[in-house]
């Protein structure tokens, strides 16, 4: 297991197989590396010249040192004009791939604040990350024993404190990548549900003596029919993998705030009856990536002993075409008792989301986020790399906060009054689950979503566009499932343990 230790050791000095430094466009070393570039001389500029290193993000070389410092060998990335925590974060991703064999890799990057420490830490641990289970012969580059993160501020309290939270969070992602990238066919919603009754008690084996644990309740397909979830019903209804609901709880005594998280986990889509073309199909296994990392980022706050009473909900079940499956015209009530004419069976995962939202506001939550792979209109919108955020004006600028913070891109989007009157457009049922209308799918989803919010305050990330990096390794990002919006929720939960407004914690139910 990897270990990371922050000290104030000198770059030039280092002994360790490999040592990592930042290069800015103007062809000088970046914050961090001085005594490298005092050690080179005035043979930098030509040793970058000779290279053709330009400091440009994404720019990435291995140059042997032959002596000039302790270190053999020496790794130059580009940080481009603004080396904050983003672009750090994104070049020690870059490193960790650059550096495979090395037994002890020491990183001199920009690290004089708790932000830039921890951009380090999660940029090099989920940079390394590689989906491996179902390589019968996988590349074993040796992992290093320690990573050792060099800074001039290495001994004050605030930023050793980011160390450790950081190791947190990336594991969480890394979970959450694990789980998105594990094929469909076997992590079907039963399988999924104990995947995550598993995790939970496995991080509940971790934690302190004393500490909070997280309780995981499964409710099987006798009992959603039994409490009447009619959206998640519907939805698995062509498969033979019945759905399931989770629901998680964390309740510290010291809870400042009590939240809810509600997370989509559809384990593949076919698009149902309305079936989706096959090219669309290729990556659906990535449309539960709304449950993973609502589930993760549950487990990672409980490792940090965060003060927030979170009550988490994974809406898994399977979309697919089986000679139960639902119908467009098909009219289905939720567990709220709401009536939903079907239109499009292509559109589950708000039917799903529905039936988790009405149980969240049983709890009684000051405030509610759902999280969901949701529409193609919102890749449209903002590309693949870009979430939505829509809901409540307080509560989508903590979640735009929170995902600044935790280097995820997010952007406000609005749900016009009109969407009021197209979700109320059915002849036949209280909400009209699709409407046909070209337009605005995406905003139209959110409207209906908050039709089960229960009138609290609540956000709604639309991720269908980042959670999954259909194109080559870049930066922190592997190819594959990005484990999106895990360091967000965690974070945006640091600022509720924080103060962020919001009724008293209420007693767990």
């Amino acid at each position: 297991m990897t270990t990371f230790a922050l000290r104030t050791a000198s770059p030039a000095k280092t002994r360790a197989e490999a040592v990592v430094v930042g290069v800015l466009p103007d062809g000088v070393l970046a914050p961090g590396a001085e005594d490298v570039a005092a050690a080179y001389g005035r043979k930098l500029a030509g040793l970058l010249a000779t290279i053709g290193m330009k400091g440009a993000p994404g720019e990435v070389a291995k140059v042997p040192t032959a002596g000039v410092i302790a270190s053999p060998l020496l790794v130059l990335v580009g940080l481009g004009a603004d080396p904050g925590p983003d672009a750090v974060r994104r070049a020690a991703g870059n490193a960790a791939r650059a550096v495979t064999n090395a037994a002890s890799v020491a990183l001199a990057l920009p690290a004089d604040t708790p932000e830039l420490v921890r951009a380090i830490v999660e940029g090099y641990r989920l940079g390394g990350y590689a989906f491996t289970s179902y390589k019968s012969k996988p590349a074993t580059p040796t992992t290093p024993a320690e990573i050792v993160v060099l800074s001039p501020a290495a001994r004050r309290g605030e930023v050793t404190a980011a160390v450790e939270p950081a190791q947190v969070v990336a594991d969480a992602v890394r979970a959450a990548r694990d789980w998105v990238n594990t094929p469909p066919a076997d992590l079907t919603p039963p399988a999924f549900a104990d995947a995550i009754a598993a995790a939970v008690r496995a991080a509940n084996k971790g934690l302190a003596k004393g500490a909070t644990k997280v309780t995981a309740t499964v409710l099987d397909e006798e009992r959603l029919a039994e409490l009447g979830c009619g959206g998640l019903l519907a939805v698995g209804s062509g498969s033979s993998a019945p759905p399931r609901l989770v629901e998680l709880s964390y309740a510290p005594k010291d809870a400042v705030a009590h939240v809810a998280l509600v997370g989509k986990g559809i384990t593949f889509d076919s698009g149902g009856l309305w079936i989706k073309p096959a090219a669309s199909m290729a990556t659906m296994k990535e449309d539960m990536a709304g449950a993973a990392a609502v589930v993760q980022a549950t487990l990672a706050a409980a490792r940090l002993g965060l003060p927030v009473r979170i009550s988490a909900y994974a809406a898994l079940a399977e979309n697919m075409i089986g000679e139960a499956a639902m119908r467009p015209g098909d009219v289905l009530t939720t567990y709220g008792g709401t009536t939903v004419e079907i239109s499009n069976t292509d559109a589950e995962g708000r039917l799903v989301l529905a039936d988790a939202l009405d149980r969240a506001v049983e709890r009684e939550p000051d405030v509610i986020i759902d999280i969901a792979t949701l529409t193609g209109h919102m890749v449209m919108a903002l590309g693949d790399r870009i979430a939505g955020v829509m809901g409540d004006d307080a509560v989508v600028a903590e979640v735009l906060a929170a995902s600044a913070a935790a280097g995820e891109d997010t952007w406000p989007m609005p749900i016009p009054e009109a969407m009021d009157e197209r979700i109320r457009s059915s002849a036949v049922a209280d909400l009209a689950q699709y409407d046909g209308i070209r337009w605005g799918g995406g905003l139209f989803a959110a409207a209906f979503l908050r039709e089960f919010t229960g009138g609290l305050p609540w956000a709604h990330l639309d991720i269908a566009g980042p959670t999954f990096n259909k194109g080559g390794p870049t930066g922190h990002l592997a190819t594959g499932a990005t484990g999106y919006g895990v360091a967000t929720l965690v974070e945006w939960l640091r600022s509720r343990a924080a103060g962020a407004p919001g009724r008293a914690a209420s007693a767990p139910a």
